[in-house]
């Protein structure tokens, strides 16, 4: 099969689509014909040497993928998927290749509606988002959630779940243009993070009773001024840095709590919870509509350089694809 390599830390040009070993599912695990993945900033972070795989997981880059069930591995006979379901994955790795190997338990059906290769789009964010703010925040109907980055993958899909959640929904993004389509989407609150203060109109919405955040250290303070007594901050990425100073008198008067969290390196067992947390509760969303992928283009997964060079400029709303 071909994969794509990085062969040398470094820029986009070190992504190489090669001629490499089809991968052999291991006990509980299933063979899956790709036929799309995505882009995501921990596959640029990978790439730049930031980001190694957890031990055991893929060399590749590529943290998801949907295809077609090709062989199932030792150990799945009763899992009930068979050869030739379509089918999308959350992954550690190996996203950016002809064939992958995934646990069973990481698999889920292509929702209705959505096409095989779209569904490319949804597995990384949805497992992202339903993780971080129902099982770490516990963000409830009625509540106020600022989602830093709302023009990323993350960023559209979070701001979708929230609303069908019943909350109220803040953004940060960097044009106008990301802030529309935020909009379009149920955002309310809209901030342009390049010439506003995020604090400040926060604290005029009345503060936020969940952050989800991607830029770390950065932005520790300013969210934690942000959030309404009882506020909970979730860390999900570290964009601005991996460490600050915290006031944690005003987190004691204000009873904040801080939680930083990451999907890749979860055991499996805790990856297949997710998973089937998101097959009971967000999946049905998606098939009614109410929830959608949101994809900002595809590319041909041979020239994921090009996929990386726009999810490096900021340049896209939502999901950037590869496909074969």
């Amino acid at each position: 099969m071909h994969a794509i390599r990085i062969t040398e830390p470094g820029g986009p040009e070190v992504l190489s689509w090669s001629e490499v070993p089809d991968p052999v599912p291991g006990e509980g695990e299933v063979l899956v014909d790709v036929a799309a993945s995505a882009a995501n900033r921990a596959d640029v972070a990978q790439r730049q040497g930031n980001y190694a795989p957890p031990p055991g997981a893929s060399e590749y880059p590529g943290l998801e993928c949907s295809g077609t069930v090709a062989a199932l591995g030792p150990g799945t006979g009763e899992s009930g998927w068979s050869v030739g379901d379509p089918v999308c994955a959350l992954l550690s790795g190996g996203g950016y290749a002809e064939k992958v190997s995934v646990p069973v338990g990481q698999l889920l059906p292509v929702p209705r509606g959505v096409d095989l290769v779209e569904a490319a789009a949804l597995p990384e964010v949805a497992c992202t988002v339903w993780s971080n703010l129902v099982m770490v925040a516990g963000l409830r109907a009625g509540e106020t959630v600022l989602v830093h980055g709302g023009g990323s993958g993350i960023g559209t899909f979070a701001v979708q779940f929230a609303r069908a959640l019943g909350a109220r929904v803040a953004v940060t993004a960097g044009s106008q243009e990301k802030l529309d389509r935020c909009r379009e989407l149920g955002a309310e609150i809209l901030i342009n993070y390049r010439t506003e203060d995020f604090t400040e109109r926060m604290r005029e919405a009345g503060g936020a009773d969940v952050v989800l955040d991607i830029m770390g250290g950065s932005y520790l303070d300013a969210n934690l001024r942000s959030l309404a007594t009882n506020g909970r901050l979730v860390i999900i990425a570290l964009m601005g840095g991996r460490s600050a100073e915290a006031d944690l008198g005003r987190m004691l008067v204000k009873r904040l709590s801080v939680q930083a969290t990451t999907l890749r390196s979860r055991p499996r067992e805790e990856k297949a919870a997710i998973v089937s947390g998101v097959l009971e509760q967000v999946w049905p969303l998606v098939e009614q509509g109410v929830v959608r992928p949101v994809v900002d283009r595809s590319v041909p997964m041979r020239n994921a350089a090009e996929a990386h060079r726009v999810m490096e400029t900021s340049a896209h709303t939502g999901k950037i694809l590869l496909t074969r």
